[in-house]
Parts: structure tokens; C-alpha cells; sequence
């Protein structure tokens, strides 16, 4: 058996991440099946913002809070949050308070509203960087699509978008299949990914 899989209680083989819940749920539901509308990708990008230097698994179970906290990640009202909002956000001990990833969350709601206004949804600019092939699972933290995509964010005004982030969302949100081979989702997701095309 593979070292990057683990069997869960139904006796089904997952990446090992996945092994007890909310991990597992999520795993088996929606990470690396294609997420294609501007507030699901839009959220994704913040909350891999607000992971950076933490676990995924502290993300998971204040993900409702910050679904509250920020209007459900609609772009055009998190794009109007004000200095108001930093402040009652930074009170809210629901949500990681952490005044750059906050700020940052409500700047790159302004820069999304750009990028869709510049490429007409979110999902054309992100999935405009889908790798051209597959690659070993696990194998990378970056790609040279996640280090592109980084420098152009950031050229545009994006915060917290580093490459290793940028991986993280493509990931998460199926624009690679990082599923390990021996992963009872990785086919279900391969299918999900084919219908998309």
C-alpha cells in the first residue's frame, strides 16, 4: 500500500491529509473537484490567505465564521468593506484576527472585481492556468503555473497570493489533481474535471 494514502473507518483509501473529520468530508467532497464560479474561487483564495503559517484543519472549523464574517465571499460586498468592518472583523473570535490577512481579503475583493470585469469571471483568469499536463501526486509545493499566476496577481495588487498559496488553491479548487494514485476520490475526480471540458 501507498505511504501517501491512509484507509478511514469505511475501509476506503484517502490521502493521508484526510484521515479523521472535517478533513475527510472535505477531501471527499470538494477538494480538487473543479470549483468554477466567482464566489467559490473567491473564497478559496482567501482562505488559503488566512492558512498561510497554519493548518488547514483550524480553516476547516472556523469556515462557517468566516463565511459570516465576510458576506457568504461575495465579491462586490467584500469589496466595499470599509475601515468599520477591519475593526468589528478584528474583534470576531470566529475568524483568524490577523490584520494584514483581513485587510488583504477586502483588497483582493476589489482586485477580483478588476479581474472580472478585465476577463468576465474569476474562473477564466484562474483556470487560464491549468497546467498543460499531469504531474506526480504530492510531488511539488509550487508549479511554474502557481509561480505565473503569483507574479501576475501581485503585479495587479493581490495580496498574500505567493506561489506556494497559488499551488494550494489549484489544488483545492481542481485546476491540478493532486489526488494520490491509490486516493478512492482521485478518479472521481478525473471524471468531475472531464465533464468540466
Amino acid at each position: 500500500m501507498s505511504e501517501d494514502t491512509i484507509e478511514g473507518p469505511d475501509g476506503r483509501r484517502r490521502c493521508l491529509w484526510a484521515g479523521r473529520e472535517p478533513e475527510t468530508t472535505y477531501h471527499d467532497t470538494e477538494w480538487g473537484f473543479p470549483t468554477t464560479d466567482d464566489t467559490s474561487l473567491f473564497e478559496r483564495v482567501c482562505l488559503e490567505g488566512f492558512q498561510s503559517g497554519l493548518s488547514w484543519r483550524t480553516i476547516l472549523l472556523k469556515r462557517e465564521n468566516f463565511r459570516a464574517a465576510f458576506a457568504g465571499f461575495e465579491v462586490e460586498k467584500v469589496a466595499r468593506y470599509t475601515d468599520a468592518e477591519v475593526t468589528r472583523l478584528l474583534g470576531d473570535a470566529g475568524i483568524i484576527r490577523h490584520r494584514g490577512k483581513i485587510e488583504a481579503a477586502i483588497n483582493n475583493a476589489q482586485r477580483a472585481a478588476d479581474l472580472i470585469d478585465e476577463h468576465g469571471s474569476l474562473e477564466l483568469y484562474f483556470w487560464g492556468y491549468a497546467p498543460p499536463g499531469e504531474h506526480v501526486p504530492g510531488s511539488m509545493t509550487t508549479s511554474p503555473e502557481s509561480i505565473a499566476m503569483s507574479k501576475d496577481l501581485k503585479k495587479r495588487g493581490w495580496r498574500f497570493v505567493g506561489p506556494t498559496t497559488m499551488f494550494a488553491l489549484m489544488q483545492a479548487t481542481g485546476i491540478v489533481n493532486d489526488h494520490a494514485y491509490e486516493c478512492v476520490i482521485r478518479d472521481e475526480v478525473e471524471a468531475a474535471l472531464r465533464q468540466r471540458l
